[in-house]
């Protein structure tokens, strides 16, 4: 079989992030026959990694409207000197790229991480008037890149059955955690009655009741992420809980798993955005799989997941008095808590994981490779 050239492209994300590289780049890369690239947008330079091919465009260019046209002609130029045979992308303001690229007769791939119309009615820069509007022009448009892709890969099985209608060629798959990167399976009593939350620190993550939850709780908060503006950094930092904060700032992967095996609580209070209720936040997962419960926002889907399997508690993400009560409730219970951890676990293990994943993904450039 000859080499297949397959480049993963972003002008967004981190160049080890857990979906792009971690999981698919270096999945692919384990195969022989592939030789696997990933192109991304910082200053870190060119690189070898997990037998991926790291290409640096240099800085992002500041500004997001300078980034979608300077920072995306730079990956554009980067990937067609890759000519390669496949291309994967992972940002919705690549898909100029990706009509490019159809047209230069190579195969596309668009991988749709969030579901970006209803992600756009929840901006809080934008102008209210303006938000729906933009919101159905982004569809309409990426809608219409979405049939003229090789394949549709969405990141839930909400994002799938939206793209399924306009793609036959869509699949799921989904952002399931490694099955031992963050799990240690330590003695439960070795935790401490602590609580965390991992990721991106936003106003509609919830972020400024969990602070406020903390004034009726005696436990600490880890918090590992970037704010998403000083503004909310100072109004959070100003609040009577905060000084049962401790906060990293973002972190890498080894110390996510630090916190997750010191904790006995993960928390994921998102607001009911239109973008969050069918989501499935990778954090969600991360924490089941480290053998924590949950204490989550109550959406139909999430209750699903959580309450039914009985792996943590859902809440009124708005009400801080009902988040207060369900920490105290879990860490007040040493024998549930930890049964609760122990079924998160299990169903990571037989279910919502990386491996399951992986073999969809092999199958899907398989058969891409095929056509």
């Amino acid at each position: 079989m000859k080499t297949i050239k397959i480049t993963h492209l972003t002008s967004v994300h981190l160049r080890y992030d857990t979906r792009i590289f971690f999981k698919m780049c270096s999945s692919l890369a384990k195969n022989e026959n592939y030789k696997v690239s990933l192109i991304v947008a910082d200053v870190k330079g060119h690189e070898t990694k997990n037998g991926v091919d790291i290409v640096d465009v240099g800085a992002k260019v500041d500004g997001k409207i300078s980034r979608m046209t300077k920072t995306v002609k730079k990956v554009f130029q980067n990937a067609k000197e890759l000519n390669s045979d496949i291309y994967h992308l992972h940002d919705p303001e690549l898909i100029p790229i990706g009509l490019k690229l159809k047209k230069l007769g190579k195969k596309v791939i668009y991988d749709v991480h969030e579901d970006v119309p209803r992600q756009i009615l929840s901006k809080p820069y934008l102008n209210k008037f303006l938000k729906p509007i933009i919101s159905k022009a982004f569809e309409i448009y990426e809608n219409y890149a979405a049939k003229k892709f090789d394949v549709i890969i969405a990141a839930t099985l909400y994002i799938r059955d939206r793209f399924k209608k306009i793609n036959k060629n869509t699949v799921d798959i989904n952002n399931y955690p490694k099955l031992d990167e963050l799990y240690e399976p330590i003695d439960w009593s070795l935790r401490k009655n602590e609580i965390c939350y991992i990721g991106g620190i936003t106003k509609i993550r919830g972020v400024v009741e969990l602070i406020k939850a903390l004034e009726y709780t005696d436990t600490i908060l880890h918090l590992a992420g970037d704010f998403e503006s000083k503004d909310l950094e100072s109004e959070v930092k100003s609040l009577p809980g905060w000084h049962k904060v401790k906060y990293y700032g973002y972190v890498g992967r080894d110390k996510v798993k630090e916190i997750l095996n010191t904790v006995k609580i993960g928390m994921v209070t998102f607001y009911p955005e239109l973008n969050h209720i069918n989501s499935q936040p990778n954090k969600l997962f991360e924490y089941m799989s480290a053998g924590i419960p949950v204490v989550a926002s109550n959406f139909p889907l999430w209750k699903e997941i959580v309450e039914k399997n009985n792996c943590g508690i859902c809440v009124d993400p708005l009400n801080p008095k009902e988040i207060a009560d369900s920490i105290n409730y879990i860490l007040n219970n040493n024998e549930i808590s930890k049964s609760m951890g122990e079924r998160g676990r299990k169903l990571v293990e037989t279910k919502y994981n990386w491996d399951n994943e992986e073999v969809k993904l092999i199958e899907l450039y398989k058969k891409l490779i095929e056509i």
